[in-house]
């Protein structure tokens, strides 16, 4: 058997070596992924605290609004697991509409962090008001532009799923996808413990 020839067991999106590759491929990039994150949040702890004259974490972050987009993104989460379970019974029916719910959630989740961007910045906390204020926009900005080009993807996939159903390339796709979307959610988890649960206390 060839290296590129289809294998009949397992899922769809593994049964050619182009498939696993793929995946493969996918997870070492999200190793650079974690190498940018960890990056980030290094460089917020070296500037926690350093709020100069503008106001500080605990007098801006409100537990409430941060709960909303926790509940938000890791309800995405879970229905994206659901996505791909409907795509390995082989439900594009079940496929499609999980995916459009996890698209849902996720623009919701993006609709309240820039109403709290914009609040920030109406309250005196922006980019430029202390290298605290850096840190928390580039490190919490930075995971948003990734949660935008998620829905984005997903998006496209969708609209390639209609076209073209259930492959052994849209699985493969959506399979990656999935992998990433749940990354940002481990990441959140970490941004939810470290910047705004810290922020509040200290």
């Amino acid at each position: 058997m060839s290296a590129h020839t289809d294998v009949s067991t397992g899922p769809l999106e593994y049964r050619s070596h182009e498939g696993r590759m793929n995946i493969l491929g996918f997870w070492i990039f999200l190793g650079a992924e974690v190498a940018l994150f960890a990056t980030l949040f290094a460089t917020y702890a070296v500037m926690f605290g350093r709020t100069g004259e503008a106001p500080t974490p605990a007098e801006l972050f409100e537990l409430p609004m941060v709960l909303i987009m926790t509940f938000l993104l890791l309800t995405s989460s879970f229905t994206c697991g659901i996505a791909i379970h409907e795509m390995r019974r082989g439900s594009l029916k079940g496929l499609l509409t999980w995916l459009s719910i996890t698209l849902v959630l996720g623009l919701g989740f993006l609709g309240f962090e820039i109403y709290e961007f914009v609040h920030y910045i109406h309250e005196g906390a922006s980019l430029q008001s202390s290298a605290f204020w850096s840190g928390f926009f580039v490190l919490t900005g930075t995971h948003g532009l990734h949660v935008l080009l998620g829905i984005s993807w997903a998006f496209i996939l969708i609209v390639q799923l209609r076209q073209r159903g259930l492959t052994p390339v849209t699985s493969r796709k959506m399979f990656i996808v999935g992998l990433y979307w749940h990354f940002l959610d481990v990441i959140w988890i970490f941004i939810f413990t470290s910047v705004y649960l810290i922020g509040m206390v200290v």
